[in-house]
């Protein structure tokens, strides 16, 4: 609690449990009107740091949380598209399906896994992809519409805070084990090449969490094009038990391990900075280490990335 970034993310917080007037945002944005970086991926930042959920930090936000999940119908609970929401039924909808994933995400992550409220969600959400997945859609849910290539409007593919959700819950993954092989089946194949869009309503939203194939972009050699975002989905893989199923996932693994000393320390040829993640979507757990002015500093994020991702992955680790 004494981390200085610990302190200064509590500081933002508003009296509402909100962060930045917003929820799913990942860095400000001027055009849509966010200050900062959105409550959820704060939140989980702080769980990151280790902040214990009981701290009263969490006391307004899962507060926020719950009435998310209990289907509250206010508008106040939309947040950042409140005022876009106004006369567009579709996108109020859409964001409030949205925001309850990413509360279950972060709920889940905080380890309130067997809450009934949040059992209740991720059955749900489980239920929605599993239909997607089953369906024709599953291969081929890009549609052209004019100009455009669209998410065609009845798909329910996956998202980052939806695989999250069931990385975190061990029990629904015992539940539900054919769904998760499904799940991971789809998320190793190659995501299509082309751009689309979502039109929701009289809205159009650019894709952020939606996920139609493997998120990890990777040359031959296993650099991945987003570091971050690679290691914190080999993360949720290996608590899937699925680490083995992604092809690509484990050429980066290999590749990150090759470069670890005798000591365990990830240790590049190179490295005069820390990466960075174009899509921001792991930004909240990479990194923790915000001082990158030492070479050790830069190497701490990945190598306790990768010795999370083995001890998930129930390997044997040895420290000296």
């Amino acid at each position: 609690m004494a981390y200085k970034r610990v302190a200064q993310t509590i500081k933002k917080q508003r009296k509402s449990g909100l962060w930045g007037d917003n929820v799913l945002g990942l860095a400000s944005n001027k055009t849509l009107g966010w200050k900062d970086v959105g409550t959820v991926a704060q939140y989980r930042h702080l769980l990151e740091l280790g902040v214990p959920h009981e701290d009263r930090v969490f006391r307004e936000t899962d507060r926020y949380f719950y009435r998310l999940l209990s289907r509250d119908e206010s508008p106040d609970l939309l947040a950042e598209y409140k005022s876009a929401a106004k006369g567009n039924p579709e996108l109020a909808a859409w964001s409030r399906a949205l925001f309850r994933e990413a509360a279950t995400a972060a709920l889940a992550h905080a380890g309130r896994v067997e809450d009934p409220r949040v059992r209740g969600a991720a059955h749900r959400m489980a239920s929605q992809v599993s239909h997607f997945l089953r369906s024709e859609l599953a291969a081929k849910p890009i549609v052209r519409k004019g100009n455009r290539n669209i998410l065609h409007p009845e798909t329910t593919p996956p998202t980052v805070l939806s695989v999250a959700v069931v990385a975190y819950m061990p029990s629904l993954q015992r539940e539900r084990a054919g769904f998760v092989e499904r799940l991971c089946s789809f998320l190793a194949q190659p995501a299509p090449k082309k751009k689309y869009v979502l039109p929701i309503g009289r809205k159009i939203i650019q894709p952020t969490y939606q996920l139609l194939g493997n998120p990890i972009e990777a040359d031959r050699s296993g650099n991945a094009k987003d570091l971050p975002l690679a290691l914190y989905w080999m993360e949720l893989l290996a608590r899937l038990g699925m680490l083995h199923t992604n092809e690509v996932a484990l050429r980066v693994l290999a590749r990150l391990l090759s470069d670890v000393d005798k000591h365990g320390v990830w240790s590049p040829k190179s490295l005069r900075s820390l990466p960075k993640s174009p899509s921001k979507l792991a930004d909240f757990a990479f990194p923790l280490e915000l001082d990158g002015k030492t070479m050790e500093r830069r190497q701490a994020d990945v190598t306790f990335r990768l010795a999370l991702i083995a001890k998930a992955a129930g390997w044997t680790l040895e420290y000296t």
